[in-house]
This record gives C-alpha cells, structure tokens and sequence, in this order.
C-alpha cells in the first residue's frame, strides 16, 4: 500500500510542478520551507513510564527531563506497539505495526521491512520534501544497525559516549543553513539493565552495589499473581540468560531497581547536553523536540525483568512534547491516549506539511498538541509480542488498552486470557476474565481484538483471537468502550 504525500497548502503551483518532476517518486512534494520547524526526537531503550523524576513514584532524578516537561507536554498513557526494540522502533518510523511490515522480533531473519517499506521510512520522507535528516546513536530497527538506504546521514555510531557532542556538532552546523533538520538522537541507556541483570560489564561504566538501606523497596505487585499466565513462567525457563532473574532473592531485585534508576540518571545527564545545545543555538522557538521510548522494563513487577511481556511496566513509555511558542505549556499529564509506535510517524509528517494516507493505523498528535483537541480519536490501543531465543516456544500474544479496561490474550498456557480494571487494579494483579460478573465486558473487548486483527490483516493471531461467548452483545457494544 502506497503513502500518498501531498501539498497541504498549495500556494504556486510551478513550485509544484518542479516538486513532482524533480523526485524519482510522485509521492513526495514539499510546502514552504520557513513554515516548517527543525524537529528533534529523543529516545532512550528500555526507559518505562514512570522512571522519571517529576511523576514523583521512584528514587530517580532525572532534571533535564522534569525541565523539558515542563516547558511542553507530558504523556501518562503512551504506550508502544510491541515491547521490543526493532519491532517496536521500525513501527515509529514507519507509522505501521509490526506484524504488517514484517518484523517480528530483533532475531536475524526476522527483522527485514516488507518489500516496498522502505521508501516509506520517515527520513526518506522528510529528505524528499526538503528536509535534512541525521541519525544518532542506536538504531536496532529493521536490518541491525544499518541506517543506509533509509533517508538519514548517519552521524553516530551506537554507544552513548560521545553521542550528545556528535548530535550538538551537527546542531550548530545547521543553526544557519536553508532547509529545516530532522534530527534523531537514540541513546542506549537505561537499556545495560540487561547488562547488569546478567552480572556483565557495562559498556559505559559499571553500577556499584551499594548497602541494601539506600536500595528501593519492591513494587506492590512484584509477587506474582494467583491468575499469572504460565507460558510467561515457561519462557522465563527456557531462556535463563535473558531472564538471569527468575531465582533472584528480594535483595538481589533491590539492587537491580537501584541499578536501574541510576542508568536513567545517567542518560539524563546525556539528554541535558541536547537541549542545552538547542537552547544555545538560538533554535528553540523553531525546534520541535519529541522524547519517548521503544519499550519499558519488567523492572521487578511480576517477578520480570526484560521487555516483551505485555504488561503495564513493559508497554507503558514517556512521552513528551516540547515547541515554545507553539505549544502551551501544562503543568498536569495529558492523560490521552497514545501510541507512539503509529503516531509519531503522522505528527512529525503534519508539522513537516506532509499529508499521510488515513488508511494507516496512527493519528497526528499535533492538533492534541496544540489544544485543539482533548483527546486522540481511539478508544483503544494494541500492542503485539512474540518470544524469541534459541528454545523458542512459538509464543505470540496481544494486548487491547482503553484507559478504563486492559484486555491481554497470549495464544497457549493456561490463563492466557487476562481482563483488568486499570482504574481500580493498575498493577495487574486481579484477572477478571473469570468472573462472571465481568463477562460482558470481556466479550467487547474479545470483540474489538477480533476486529482490529481483521482491519489490520493480523492473519496470524486472528486465528487464536477467543471470540465472544454465547451471551449475545450488541452491535452497539462491540464498537464502544466501557467507561
């Protein structure tokens, strides 16, 4: 399916003609240079939600990221479209999901765009309406660490040493130049959590332990579950040094949340440099920047380290928005509903004056950005896994959020079926499924899961979707979320 680019103010129309005769594809025009902004977005890997210093609920200091919040927007329901890097980053850049583009997981031979994919891939994009694009630091989308071929001048190669001063050369080169830069900073950090987890040497310096009083106490939910899905229990055997945590005693996850937080503060301080550079340039009014990221962290709850899991720690990411001037600022979270995966591909194509196909699944935020709108237009959210390792047990699972509502279905095991209350349970640790009592709401939200995997030609777990039982629910039900 082809993106179709359009001029979304048409003002000369030579200056289109030689737009769409000068590009090898049709698809792409451009609109007025000096009405777009230079747009900047940062990501950490593996940073879940609220591991940040101004939601209050962790020992993490994190003041360059407080400050960004506070001069824009921030997000407390944002979530990611599957709790992995390269699945989850080439949905960012691609505005799809990833069982569409086909990658799946960060495994070789199972990370390659779909045919066609790339030329749709947001640098190639912007480069073609005049933009210049620049990449950062970790790519770990589609094909490994290969940027080519996807529209960025790659100025930096993965690591997090050296990769803000990399960004603020390229910064301060384009302060004065013609065209507006999209830029993409992509830091490692928290990330060496897995690291750490598997007692390895950090790349970028090693996290002392330290006496177990000065350590976070654990999560409310870190025992698990009565209702725990036991193909999560079995994928933690089957790949003990992904999931080194499985027998860890309490203080052994104290240390771990302590590493943890202090890998956040580290990248912090990374992130600080950038928006410092941009401020010292003189660029700020006229410079988009965008924070999140591809995944969260088990981080102790459920007794789970890693990612792909599809619980709230996992899916769940900051996200933040920042364009004084442009952008009013809050001082409460925005608690719409987001995924980053499918929106940042339209909004940064919206401030960019590039119009996207409304066929594809995200929205532009830009118009929630700028408080013309309160909410995003979905009920809901989805996000995909799929387990990988070399005792792979072929396991795939999906999630539907509402801010309301969590529904979760893994395709084997037993209770693989889960439904939450997030509002009254938010650490998941009550299954409603098998309460009669909830029993329709369940069967909507079996309902929207059955519908989405057929809108979006989820083929492959449509067949494991559990379709709602014999007590009929409306039309009208089907397509509402209960509040």
């Amino acid at each position: 399916m082809n993106i179709k680019l359009a001029l979304k103010h048409i003002q000369n129309t030579s200056i289109v003609a030689f737009v769409l005769l000068s590009f090898l594809s049709p698809n792409y025009t451009i609109a007025q240079k000096n009405e777009r902004p230079n747009i900047v977005l940062i990501l950490t890997d593996q940073h879940k939600a609220d591991a940040i210093g101004f939601v209050g609920k962790h020992p993490v200091k994190t003041p360059n990221l407080d400050k960004l919040a506070k001069s824009g927007i921030r997000f407390d329901n944002a979530y990611v479209t599957f709790p992995l890097c390269t699945p989850s980053r080439s949905s960012m850049f691609t505005g799809k999901m990833p069982h569409n583009l086909g990658v799946n997981s960060n495994k070789e031979g199972d990370n390659h765009l779909n045919p066609g994919e790339k030329e749709h891939v947001i640098g190639n994009v912007l480069s073609h309406v005049g933009y210049d694009c620049a990449y950062g630091g970790k790519w770990h989308a589609h094909e490994h660490s290969m940027v080519t071929g996807n529209g960025f001048e790659f100025i930096a190669p993965m690591g997090d040493i050296g990769l803000a001063e990399k960004s603020i050369e390229y910064i301060n080169a384009k302060k004065k130049t013609e065209n507006p830069f999209f830029l993409v900073v992509s830091f490692d950090n928290p990330h060496n959590i897995c690291e750490w987890a598997r007692d390895e040497p950090l790349p970028y310096g090693n996290i002392p332990a330290v006496e177990l009083a000065k350590t976070p106490q654990l999560p409310v939910n870190f025992k698990k579950s009565k209702d725990f899905p036991e193909v999560l229990t079995w994928e933690q055997e089957a790949n003990k040094k992904v999931y080194p945590t499985a027998h860890y005693s309490e203080a052994d996850w104290r240390q771990y949340l302590y590493a943890y937080y202090q890998l956040v503060e580290k990248v912090d301080v990374e992130i600080g440099k950038i928006i410092d550079a941009i401020d010292a340039a003189g660029i700020r009014q006229n410079t988009l920047i965008l924070f999140t990221s591809d995944h969260g962290d088990g981080n102790a709850a459920h007794g789970w380290n890693q990612k792909t899991a599809l619980f709230q720690e996992t899916t769940k990411v900051p996200f933040i928005v920042s364009y004084p001037g442009t952008i009013k600022k809050s001082k409460k979270a925005n608690s719409a509903l987001i995924s980053n995966g499918i929106d940042l591909y339209p909004t940064i194509c919206d401030y960019a004056d590039v119009l996207v196909n409304e066929t594809l699944p995200g929205e532009s935020l830009k118009s929630l950005f700028e408080g013309k709108l309160k909410e995003t237009k979905r009920d809901f959210v989805v996000v995909e896994t799929k387990f990988e390792g070399k005792q792979a047990l072929g396991t795939i699972g999906r999630a539907v959020i509402s801010k309301k509502y969590k529904y979760v279905l893994y395709n084997w095991g037993k209770n693989k079926e889960q439904l939450f209350d997030l509002e009254k349970d938010p650490f998941e640790m009550d299954n409603l499924a098998k309460d009669k009592r909830h029993q329709k709401t369940l069967d909507i939200y079996r309902s929207h899961l059955y519908e989405w995997c057929k809108k979006t030609k989820d083929s492959k777990f449509l067949r494991k979707v559990v379709l709602p039982s014999n007590t009929a629910i409306s039309s009208q039900d089907l397509f509402t979320t209960p509040w």
